[in-house]
């Protein structure tokens, strides 16, 4: 089987041309073995880039542990940059995704790598639960304001609420936040990885908006944040307390490709 790896700042995954759709997985532990970073590829998750009936391309999306899962950010702006690739978009694309549809706009910066502005859906509801905030941007999310996210122990801090008795049973993602020597950190718990990613994109999301509602974001809708893996920037419009007109920006890296046998 032949596939390709991108990461988008540090947040990486396999992604597979399966527009013949002759690619099918029969059990979870088929995608998990890929993701492995000892047995397998290893990635945060597994993409499929399929065909669509109405659009560019359909993106399936997998977990590192195996199952299907939620839209997905990075990954997002990571299978527009391999359709860019494959000579299928030039300059602009609409894919359809677990979530609905998505636009986005690219630009060549280097061989095989791109910056991507990819649309995500409008949110309309954010809950407040105490000093933090619950809101799903494509993915459920939690964001915590922390003192410094830097020097905050992601995995323990972020398991405490993933597996509380609210969340244990779908999951959520937790995100840290800070505002350090002027900058934004942000650092994410992510279930279905089940350990801290270099950078989440659905969670930067998360995180902007609600530095918005806290009134801690620059004035004009744009807010750069600073990942483990680099540095993405989230523009949107505000509309009461919804969010609309949402672009989650940021570099999409090819790394390499191989041919991998699955021995299941």
């Amino acid at each position: 089987m032949k596939f390709h790896k991108y990461h988008g700042t540090g947040n990486d995954f396999i992604l597979i041309d399966n527009r013949d759709q002759k690619i099918t997985f029969d059990s979870d532990k088929e995608v998990a073995m890929l993701c492995d970073r000892r047995f397998g590829i290893g990635a945060d998750g597994l993409i499929l880039l399929e065909p669509s009936g109405m659009f560019d391309f359909r993106m399936v999306y997998y977990n590192a542990d195996g199952k299907e899962g939620s839209m997905c950010g990075n990954g997002g702006r990571s299978i527009v940059a391999f359709a860019a690739n494959l000579g299928m978009i030039a300059g602009k694309t609409t894919f359809e995704a677990v979530d609905g549809i998505h636009e986005a706009t690219f630009n060549k910066t280097t061989d095989n790598n791109y910056f991507v502005s990819l649309m995500m859906n409008d949110v309309a509801r954010i809950e407040k639960n105490h000093s933090d905030y619950i809101l799903n941007t494509g993915s459920p999310h939690y964001v915590i304001f922390v003192e410094d996210a830097r020097l905050t122990d992601v995995v323990v801090e972020g398991k405490k609420i993933r597996y509380n008795s609210v969340f244990k049973d779908k999951g959520i993602n937790v995100n840290f936040i800070s505002k350090n020597e002027g900058l934004f950190h942000m650092r994410t718990y992510e279930r279905g990885v089940e350990d801290e990613t270099f950078s989440c994109g659905t969670g930067s999301v998360a995180v902007a908006l609600c530095l918005e509602l806290e009134g801690l974001a620059p004035a004009g809708g744009e807010v750069k944040l600073n990942t483990k893996g680099g540095e993405l920037t989230v523009r949107y419009e505000r509309s009461g307390k919804g969010f609309s007109d949402i672009h989650l920006c940021g570099p999409a890296t090819y790394v390499f490709e191989g041919l991998i046998t699955i021995p299941y």
